[in-house]
């Protein structure tokens, strides 16, 4: 990736939290010839404030993070907002930081909180007689890729939120049962004292009722009286033994609430629980999706290299079938000369090539010459070794089979002809074959 003097400012926000609508990129071409210098001219709306490190980056169309800009350019700040031209801006990129490949390629505004606030529409570096027509090979796939992680961004979200939700009910039950728990910490005091009270009222009724039984017996005339105070305590007694034991079942009310507040405050934190593992699920999915994508790519990239490295030994392996081709060709024609030179020695010597017998190739002790230029040996050494004597004595012309004392070579009168061993012709240094 090409760079010029210093760091743009970059962030990690997904397309989905940028706003593309508030740079507007005008007179982008479909492909920019290479080579040369490219001229990027854009539009400022009216709500878009430009600040100083501000930045115009050229991306790879499928890009996911403004980390992953190609080369960038600074903008040039205007010097009056409000004017016409100041809304007009261009930059300028240099041949030598861009692109040498046929990739697809946009210009993308990025403000200096690493936020892109516009991007253009696809175009290519390639040469003019090309044709202009927009393949995208992968778009589809990156479409599908994005539209899952963004459905698991809005599920992540949704889970999120309910999580907040559900973190938000439990406190508020938290605080209701730390509320009723301190109510039900009043009632048992208030309970303790009305036992306490009741206590110390029976003990006091008690004394009084023996003291009144001890005035009964001195005071006849106010035992009526007595016994009616006496009526009037027991029925207090009753009513508030009564509203002891109001006392005692709201209790037992609100103890049978704080334990059912309990059980539910439970199952909120196992819903919790499952809600949290769920969520670090989804987050696993998408990591794996991430490393099998990766893995794919790898597997491609070695079957590529496969498969060159097969087309190379094919054509090594043409090349050495079609020499060992030649080669068999080559020895099939000297085998067929060398037997129709043995066929012909055959014929000068009067024999058919079937009358004769085979001989294998032996080694000569007796120090007697052979021809180098005979594959199969020499076919006369048999003839010679059952007729030497008849041989030596005849004086025939190997080609017309007439006797004769010349040489049918140079004509000059022979003395003698004879037949060597090794099947030539010989006199006065001349060889006939």
């Amino acid at each position: 990736m090409e760079e010029t003097i210093g760091e743009p400012p970059t962030s990690a926000v997904l397309l989905d939290h940028c706003h593309f609508s508030q740079v507007i990129f005008n007179s982008v071409e479909k492909f920019y010839v290479p080579g040369g210098d490219v001229t990027c001219y854009y539009t400022l709306t009216q709500h878009f404030i430009p600040r100083r490190k501000d930045w115009i980056g050229i991306f790879r169309v499928g890009w996911k993070t403004t980390r992953e800009y190609y080369t960038f350019m600074w903008v040039t700040l205007p010097t009056d907002l409000n004017s016409e031209a100041a809304k007009q801006q261009e930059v300028q990129f240099k041949a030598y930081y861009l692109p040498k490949d046929d990739e697809y390629y946009q210009f993308c505004y990025v403000d200096q909180d690493g936020v892109v606030r516009g991007a253009s529409i696809p175009f290519q570096f390639r040469p003019e007689n090309e044709e202009d027509i927009l393949v995208v090979t992968t778009q589809g796939e990156v479409e599908e890729i994005e539209q899952h992680n963004k459905e698991l961004r809005k599920e992540n979200k949704e889970l999120k939120d309910s999580c907040v939700s559900l973190q938000k009910q439990n406190s508020d039950l938290q605080a209701e049962l730390q509320k009723k728990q301190e109510e039900l910490e009043t009632l048992k005091s208030i309970s303790k004292k009305l036992e306490e009270t009741m206590k110390e009222q029976k003990d006091s009724w008690k004394t009084e009722l023996l003291q009144l039984k001890e005035q009964s017996q001195k005071m006849s005339s106010e035992n009526e009286r007595m016994g009616v105070r006496v009526d009037q305590l027991q029925a207090q007694l009753s009513t508030q033994e009564k509203e002891m034991e109001k006392l005692v079942q709201r209790v037992q009310e609100k103890t049978e609430q704080v334990e059912q507040l309990k059980k539910e405050n439970g199952q909120l934190f196992l819903n919790l629980t499952e809600q949290r593992a769920h969520q670090k699920t989804l987050e696993q999915t998408v990591e794996e999706m991430k490393q099998q994508r990766t893995t794919a790519a790898k597997k491609q990239q070695e079957l590529t290299d496969q498969n060159f490295d097969l087309s190379k030994k094919l054509s090594e392996n043409k090349i050495i079938y079609s020499t060992l081709q030649k080669e068999k060709e080559r020895m099939e024609k000297e085998n067929d000369l060398l037997k129709r030179e043995n066929s012909r020695l055959l014929s000068y010597m009067g024999l058919d090539h079937d009358s004769l017998p085979y001989q294998a190739p032996t080694s000569n002790p007796g120090g007697a010459r052979r021809s180098p230029g005979l594959v199969y040996g020499n076919p006369y050494s048999g003839i010679q070794e059952s007729s030497a004597p008849s041989l030596l004595s005849i004086k025939k012309c190997p080609t017309c089979k007439c006797v004769q004392n010349k040489c049918p070579a140079c004509h000059t009168v022979l003395p003698e002809l004879l037949l060597p061993a090794g099947g030539l012709w010989e006199s006065w240094g001349h060889t006939y074959i």
